[in-house]
């Protein structure tokens, strides 16, 4: 009983290792996403063609912060490259009224957040590119956490 109750000790300290590794890259993203407007302008633009590729729909809405709608409009050029690609028409994009959730805030710890990025959608809702940056980070967390996992706690023996 006490080697299991030890085990589960173990268990816990290395889940709260990797909450604490996830935090830590959020913050880090949020940074990016709030001090560094150039490569923020860069990531979005990126962001949005990827997005344009997998939806491959004539007309499509976009969704950010309020904050920063200017950034994106900045780097709606992304329409352009997005085009160049072989076999696409230019997209019309709308940018959506309805915005994401602000950035995480310790005013605001436990409501909804978005710590950057886009979506996308269909002009129906029907299809949606969730590219924010809470997502993608979730996305790899959760992919990668066994190898995160063997990694780090590969020489550990109870």
């Amino acid at each position: 009983m006490q080697l299991n109750a030890s085990w589960i000790k173990v268990l816990q300290a290395q889940d709260d290792l990797i909450s604490s590794m996830k935090e830590t890259a959020a913050e880090e993203i949020l940074h990016v996403s709030y001090h560094n407007d150039h490569s923020y302008k860069k990531l979005l633009h990126d962001l949005i063609v990827q997005s344009l590729l997998r939806l491959k729909e004539p007309s499509v809405l976009l969704r950010c912060r309020k904050d920063i709608v200017n950034l994106v409009e900045d780097v709606l050029d992304a329409v352009k490259e997005y085009a160049e690609k072989p076999m696409v028409h230019t997209p019309e994009i709308i940018i959506d009224h309805i915005h994401l959730p602000p950035a995480p805030s310790h005013h605001n710890a436990h409501g909804p957040s978005c710590s950057g990025g886009v979506v996308l959608a269909s002009r129906d809702g029907k299809i949606v590119c969730e590219n924010t940056l809470d997502a993608r980070l979730e996305v790899v967390f959760r992919k990668k956490q066994p190898e995160i996992r063997k990694c780090l706690f590969s020489g550990i023996a109870v």
